[in-house]
């Protein structure tokens, strides 16, 4: 760990405290974090094939953490055809996912499960793209999250694994602050919190080359943000 760098102080790996899930479905976060939630979907869109769906088959998603389900929703309010399965370790952020996804009328090909992102209950293979959005700094074992949602998604399916990025320390405070300024009172803290438990792209390569996961590649995305992407191979 070098003069610049500060160690990564984990957080929980549930996050399920009612005030916690309330929060992130406030008003004033809420914009900011649809407006962010939309450019994981964008980008999504384009890893996926670009021939579309297939008409022969239904098309099944998974989407690790889903928490509230504000992106699967999004997801499947833009391509009717999908199927997407939503894991969550926390009973609370299922059953908000649930009314969300009720609300926009797409709870029919939405399947909420409780479950843990380490021991996946599914066949291997059995999904055409794998989502995970800002769950790798909660993760007890990262490697193993991507070890198994490498393995639930096919070989040549899609994967977009997306995440807080933690800046050197000179860059903290102005981080926190770029970023952060559009969140108030407990959101505030759960983001800066989130930040500082999250990982460095150097870090991030590292859990990477130690997952074996296949075809996939770290980037960038606009300063906050981190992640792992692989475009579909069909």
């Amino acid at each position: 760990m070098g003069l610049l760098q500060f160690e990564r102080v984990p957080e929980p790996e549930v996050m399920d405290d009612p005030a916690e899930v309330e929060s992130y479905g406030s008003a004033a976060a809420q914009r900011h974090l649809e407006s962010i939630d939309s450019t994981f979907v964008r980008h999504l869109l384009r890893l996926l094939p670009h021939s579309g769906p297939s008409p022969d088959r239904a098309v099944w998603g998974l989407d690790i953490g889903a928490g509230p389900g504000q992106i699967p929703v999004m997801i499947l309010l833009k391509i009717p055809s999908l199927r997407i399965v939503a894991v969550d370790r926390s009973a609370h952020m299922l059953q908000c996912a649930r009314g969300n996804a009720r609300r926009a009328g797409v709870s029919s090909r939405l399947v909420l499960i409780r479950a843990d992102a380490n021991r996946l209950p599914f066949p291997t293979g059995c999904f055409d793209f794998g989502l995970c959005n800002s769950v790798l700094h909660h993760a007890r074992d990262p490697v193993e999250l991507l070890r198994e949602l490498d393995r639930a998604v096919s070989p040549e399916g899609t994967i977009l694994l997306r995440d807080l990025r933690r800046p050197t320390r000179p860059w903290l405070r102005y981080h926190l602050w770029k970023h952060g300024h559009f969140y108030s009172g407990l959101m505030r803290k759960l983001f800066d919190d989130s930040v500082r438990a999250s990982y460095t792209a150097a870090e991030l390569e590292r859990l990477l080359a130690q997952s074996g996961l296949r075809r996939a590649r770290v980037f960038r995305f606009q300063g906050a943000h981190i992640g792992i992407e692989r475009a579909s191979a069909g």
